[in-house]
C-alpha cells in the first residue's frame, strides 16, 4: 500500500506488485478503496482448460437457495453491497452500461440504492427501484446507512470529476497495478427524498479536500462513525462522535489500515492492514476504550488474526459478534474465496469462554473466479458478496441464505481447498 514521506503528502498514484493484487483490485472497493471502471476482472481458473466449479453443489450446508441481485445488461460490474437496518435496501456501487452502444462507460463507480424483493416466504429474489444518488462524473465509494434511520446514507465521494482523471488499472508493458487516492474524495450524508444525484443534495460529513477520507461505517447504535484518512499520508483509522462530530484518531501505524468495521455491540473493531510492509494484508481487531460519556477514546487492546502469505481483506462480522468473514488469496492469487475465522472474545452471550481470535478457519464460497466482499443481514441469515460466477465473469451481487452451523465441530477441509 502506498506510503508518503511528511506528515501531510499526498499520494496521488501508487503502485503495487501484481501477484499481491491480481484479483484483490479486482472489487476492493471501500475495503481498499479501488474507484474505477478500468479494474481488471480477476482471471478465471477454467480458462486454462480447468473444469468449472459446481459451486451449488460445494457450497452445499454453507450457502443455500443462490440469487444473483445485478446482472451485466446493466452493470459493466457491481460491488460491494450493504443492507439497511431493516433489511430491506442495500446501497451499493456499480458501473453502468452506457445506452449508447458507442458511448465509453464511466471510468469510476457511481453509488447506488435499491429496494429488497422477497416473495412469500421472506427469501430475497431480486432488487426493484435501483436508482443512482451520486453525481454524474464523481468517484464514489463505501456506502452505509444510518441505523436509526434507513432513509439516510453516507459515502465517500469527490462530488465533482476527480482531478485526476486518468483511471487506475494495470500499465500496459509492466507487470505492476496503479491506482488513485483522490484527495478530493470525502464523506458525505444524504437523505434519499433528496437524493437526486446532484452535488447540492450531498451534505459534508468528514474530511477535507487536501486528504482522501472514505471507508466509513456506522455503529448499530448510531453513536459512532469509523473511517479511513490518508491526512497523515498514510491509511490511518477515526472515529467521529456523531453527538459532537469531535474526531479521535484511533489507530495509527506503518502501513495501511482501512476497511474497518464496528462489531455488533460496538465495542470492538475488524480492519485489515498492510504494516508489515511486505505487499500482503492481514486482518486485525481492535477492543475498544471509552470515556464516562460512553465516546470512544482509543483502543485497549488489539489482536492480529491472520499471519500468513496471503491477502486477507474486507473482513465483515456476522451479526453473532464471534465470527468474521473475510476474502482471501489462500486458494490462489487467481481465485480470491470467503473464509470465515472466529473473532470471539471470550464474553458474549454464547461464547464458551476462552478468547477465539484467529481460529477455526473455515471455507464458504467454492467458485472459479472472483468471490469477496461478503456481509451479512442483521439476523445473520443471508450473505451478500460479489462474485464472477455469474454468466459472462463480470464482478455481480449475489446473496444466498447462510445455513451454517457455527457452533457445530469445525470439519475436514474438502478435496482442492488447500492454499496452493
Amino acid at each position: 500500500m502506498p506510503r508518503t514521506d511528511g506528515p501531510f503528502a499526498q499520494p496521488r498514484l501508487a503502485t503495487m506488485p501484481q501477484v499481491a493484487l491480481a484479483a484483490a483490485v479486482t472489487a476492493l472497493l471501500c475495503t481498499g478503496t479501488l474507484i474505477t471502471a478500468a479494474t481488471p476482472v480477476a482471471e478465471r481458473e477454467d480458462s486454462s482448460g480447468s473444469p468449472a466449479v459446481d459451486w451449488r453443489e460445494a457450497e452445499a450446508g454453507i450457502l443455500e437457495n443462490h440469487v444473483q441481485l445485478t446482472f451485466p445488461d446493466r452493470f459493466i460490474k457491481a460491488g460491494e453491497a450493504y443492507f439497511s437496518r431493516d433489511n430491506e435496501r442495500i446501497i451499493f456501487q456499480a458501473i453502468e452500461k452506457p445506452d449508447d452502444p458507442d458511448a465509453e462507460p464511466d471510468d469510476f463507480y457511481a453509488m447506488f440504492v435499491a429496494d429488497v424483493i422477497r416473495d412469500r416466504s421472506g427469501s430475497i429474489t431480486g432488487l426493484d427501484g435501483i436508482r443512482r444518488i451520486s453525481p454524474d462524473g464523481s468517484a464514489n465509494t463505501c456506502g452505509w446507512f444510518d441505523p436509526d434511520d434507513p432513509d439516510v446514507v453516507i459515502f465517500g465521494s469527490t462530488v465533482h470529476p476527480p482531478e485526476d482523471q486518468d483511471p487506475p488499472g494495470y500499465r500496459r508493458g509492466t507487470r505492476r497495478y496503479q491506482w488513485m487516492f483522490p484527495p478530493e474524495m470525502n464523506i458525505y450524508r444524504v437523505h434519499l427524498d433528496d437524493a437526486d444525484g446532484s452535488p447540492q443534495s450531498l451534505v459534508h460529513l468528514a474530511g477535507r479536500d487536501s486528504a482522501y477520507a472514505a471507508e466509513c461505517a456506522m455503529s448499530a447504535d448510531g453513536r459512532h462513525m469509523v473511517f479511513c484518512s490518508l491526512e497523515s499520508g498514510r491509511g490511518d483509522l477515526f472515529v467521529m462522535d456523531m453527538e459532537d462530530e469531535s474526531i479521535t484518531q484511533i489507530i495509527e501505524a506503518e502501513g495501511y489500515d482501512g476497511g474497518p468495521f464496528f462489531s455488533p455491540d460496538g465495542k470492538r473493531l475488524c480492519y485489515r492492514s498492510d504494516r508489515a510492509g511486505n505487499n500482503l494484508l492481514q486482518l486485525y481487531v481492535a477492543e475498544l476504550e471509552f470515556d464516562e460519556d460512553g465516546s470512544i477514546v482509543g483502543v485497549e487492546r488489539e489482536f492480529q488474526l491472520t499471519d500468513n502469505e496471503h491477502v486477507n481483506w474486507a473482513p465483515y462480522w456476522h451479526p453473532d459478534g464471534r465470527h468474521l468473514a473475510y476474502a482471501t488469496s489462500e486458494v490462489s492469487h487467481r481465485q480470491y474465496e470467503v473464509f470465515l475465522i472466529d473473532a470471539d472474545p471470550g464474553n458474549l452471550e454464547d461464547s464458551s469462554g476462552p478468547t477465539r481470535y484467529g481460529t477455526n478457519k473455515r471455507r464458504i464460497t467454492h467458485s472459479t473466479g472472483f468471490d469477496g466482499l461478503p456481509v451479512f443481514d442483521w439476523d445473520g441469515e443471508v450473505m451478500m458478496w460479489t462474485s464472477q460466477r455469474g454468466e459472462g465473469g463480470s464482478s455481480q451481487i449475489w446473496v444466498a441464505d447462510f445455513v451454517l452451523d457455527l457452533d457445530a465441530p469445525k470439519q475436514p477441509v474438502r478435496p482442492g481447498s488447500q492454499s496452493r
